[in-house]
Parts: C-alpha cells; structure tokens; sequence
C-alpha cells in the first residue's frame, strides 16, 4: 500500500488530500483545507510549510504530488501561487519523499474525463470515486484529485504511464498489454 498526499496550493487557501492506493484501489483517508491568516505573504508562505510538514508527520505518506503553475491572467497572483507552491515542496523535499507535479487541465482529465471541467464537476467526480457521503471543499476537492491523478499517473512494473517512445509517438498512455509484452 502506497499513501499520497496532494497539495493544492494557493497563497489564502490550500488544499490537501490523502489518499491510499493498493493495486487499482483507492482508499480516501482525510482531506480538508489550510486557511492562511489575513498576514504578510512570508506569513502565510511559513504557515504553509509548517501545516504541510503536520501533515507529513501525522500521516507518513511516501508520495507527494502538487498542482503546476498555471498562467493566471494577473501576473502577482502566479508569482504569490508560485511562492505558496515552493513552501510545500520544501516541506515535501526536507521529509525525503519524491514530488510529483500535475498541469490542471491533466487532473480534470484524469478524474473528470475532461480537461475544461469546472470546480463543481471535479467536487462530484472525486465525491463518487471516493465514496464519501459529501462532496468536499472546493480546494480539498481539488487535492484529491492532484492525487487520484498521481495514483493513476505512477509507475506499473517500472514504467511511468504516459511516457516513453510509443506515447511520445502517438500521445497515448501505456496500457497494460504494452507492460505484459515488455516481461
């Protein structure tokens, strides 16, 4: 059994999810948000980096995967983004475990089925995979889904899906029968 935990960050509010994984199954354990006081922005980039590095001790994953930078259209926002991203990295980095990064439109994809879906259609796709009674948080939704795309994104008998010659060919995944044709 692997544990995951995925960040979603941002410089108010950032997101967390936790899940286990065991073959193709999915087990959720515990997500939720870290609300950022209304401070200076290395305030809130310290508050980050010590919630994150709990939770890392609380819950002993050995993966860690978090959200990309994207392009926003205010440029001081990416930069604050950025910043709230590097704290967690650095908790991650300093626990000794391997970080993943996953591009947005590639979770939607991954959970969703579509790379342009909205906040509420990725709260209802993670709340039916997971098997929970709600749909979570906007933000911890998000999380749980870095996640679920990191469990299905890792690595099968050594091989990262989605990369390799055949992928960088076609711009498709690695499917199982590949992986049973290369033993």
């Amino acid at each position: 059994m692997t544990r995951i935990l995925a960040i979603d960050p941002g410089s108010r509010i950032t997101g967390f999810g936790i899940i286990d994984v065991q073959g193709q199954r999915i087990e959720y354990v515990d997500s939720g948000c870290i609300r950022l006081p209304d401070a200076v922005l290395a305030e809130r980039l310290k508050n980050i980096y010590i919630n994150v590095s709990e939770l890392l001790s609380r819950y002993q994953p050995q993966e860690f995967a978090i959200e990309e930078v994207f392009l926003a259209k205010n440029a001081n926002s990416a930069l604050k983004l950025g910043q709230a991203r590097g704290a967690a990295i650095v908790a991650a980095a300093m626990a000794g475990l391997p970080v993943a990064e996953y591009a947005a439109k590639r979770v939607k994809q991954s959970v969703v089925g579509s790379g342009s879906a909205d906040k509420e259609q990725v709260q209802q796709m993670v709340q039916l995979l997971l098997k929970l009674d709600k749909a979570p948080q906007a933000d911890a939704a998000d999380a749980l889904a870095i996640a679920m795309c990191h469990a299905h994104t890792r690595t099968s008998s050594g091989l990262e899906y989605g990369v390799g010659k055949r992928a960088a060919r076609s711009g498709k995944r690695w499917s199982e029968l590949d992986i049973r044709k290369m033993k």
